[in-house]
């Protein structure tokens, strides 16, 4: 070989090799920045690319916040009734509040995945923000929603996991209870709000889903009527014996209306005179999430069992 050609040749490697090093570094670049791994997830409105590991989630409902935490996925905003959940206060600490209208604020949040209600305002815009996924309230039970953001997470393992789990140790403590307290005993759930008086069925939060399906524990007759339809009902004080069973618990709010308990018809209520009433705090009691179900669960076995 000419010599003449050995330095072009060295000039020529040299040029390759600086080439692929910087291509190599700014895919590097690249995917460090975008999390460029997806897949892709089956929504209610077609397939969409999620990340597979999401790192910077926004949630814009407290039905699936509770959900993507106990998935040991990161939240970076929240809706306020997430905020106020007593059971979430620790992990959300730091985590800002947000809504479908504080789009500027979302935007600084740098969010790489979005999830919400099918009913969210503003979903266009939040489609340009970040892959945005919604659910309808009430499609899935309250299991199949926790294995449905398992599969958004790319988590569907371990949300598999814990409903088989959750389900076994509710059912085992459910006969536990039923053992103690008979098998026709039945127990009521009422919570008060600022003005009003609420029962509720087996699918409307409040430890019910725990209680009713998992446990097989009863209601009263007339609560399982009037509570079919939409999972509550309304009702007055007056009519509290036709609804409050053997046992009770009490759902209540700090700023609610709770003269009630003040009045005779109350007073009288067999699961009264007999202290069988369990108060809750009604902020942590609604949710039905892994996380508030769990809290629900150690409530429900404390109180019937002195677990």
């Amino acid at each position: 070989m000419k010599k003449w050609l050995l330095p072009i040749l060295l000039i020529l490697v040299l040029m390759i090799s600086a080439c692929g090093k910087q291509t190599t570094e700014k895919s590097k670049d690249n995917n460090t920045a975008d999390n460029r791994e997806f897949i892709t997830y089956q929504s209610e409105d077609g397939p969409i690319e999620v990340p597979a590991n999401p790192k910077r989630v926004v949630v814009l409902s407290h039905i699936y916040s509770g959900s993507v935490m106990s998935l040991g996925v990161n939240l970076v905003g929240v809706d306020q009734w997430s905020k106020m959940n007593p059971n979430f206060q620790d992990q959300l600490k730091d985590v800002e509040q947000v809504s479908e209208e504080n789009l500027e604020k979302i935007i600084e949040l740098n969010p790489d995945l979005i999830i919400a209600l099918s009913s969210t305002k503003n979903l266009d815009k939040l489609k340009e923000i970040a892959p945005t996924v919604t659910f309808t309230y009430g499609k899935l039970n309250y299991l199949e929603q926790h294995i449905e953001i398992g599969k958004l997470l790319n988590k569907e393992k371990e949300a598999r996991k814990w409903v088989e789990d959750f389900q076994a140790r509710a059912q085992k403590s459910g006969e536990e209870i039923k053992a103690k307290i008979g098998e026709d005993a039945t127990i009521s759930i009422i919570e008060n709000d600022e003005k009003q008086l609420y029962v509720f069925g087996d699918n409307y939060g409040r430890g019910g889903e725990i209680l009713y399906q998992e446990m097989k524990l009863k209601m009263p007759e007339k609560v399982k009527e009037m509570t079919k339809k939409d999972g509550y009902y309304a009702i007055s004080p007056e009519v509290l014996s036709d609804y409050v069973g053997d046992y009770l618990i009490l759902s209540k709010y700090e700023d609610g209306d709770t003269s009630y308990v003040e009045t005779e018809t109350f007073k009288n209520l067999p699961a009264v005179k007999n202290n069988r009433v369990f108060e809750v705090d009604a902020k942590g009691f609604y949710f039905n999430d892994p996380i508030s179900l769990e809290h629900q669960l150690d409530f429900i076995e404390k109180s019937f069992l002195n677990k």
